[in-house]
């Protein structure tokens, strides 16, 4: 079983070195890191800068999606 929330690279940012003979981008800039919630299928913000933090941040996520303190609006309040 997957967890609901798992650390994804960031969409990657392109920079203005666009080849026009190669149609190839020669460069993609990673903006850090998101969480991606597979439950709702989608990418949380914000992003984060070095993966440690957003590590620490899915951790903590993933425990309170574990063990709720107040129900989930996404999976509804007859669980």
């Amino acid at each position: 079983m997957l967890p609901r929330f798992v650390i994804v690279p960031a969409v990657p940012i392109s920079k203005d070195s666009f080849l026009p003979v190669s149609r190839v981008y020669t460069s993609l800039l990673s903006d850090g890191y998101d969480i991606y919630d597979n439950l709702a299928k989608l990418r949380l913000k914000p992003s984060y800068q070095c993966k440690g933090a957003a590590d620490i941040e899915c951790a903590k996520m993933n425990i309170g999606s574990i063990h709720p303190q107040k129900p989930d609006p996404l999976l509804g309040s007859d669980l």
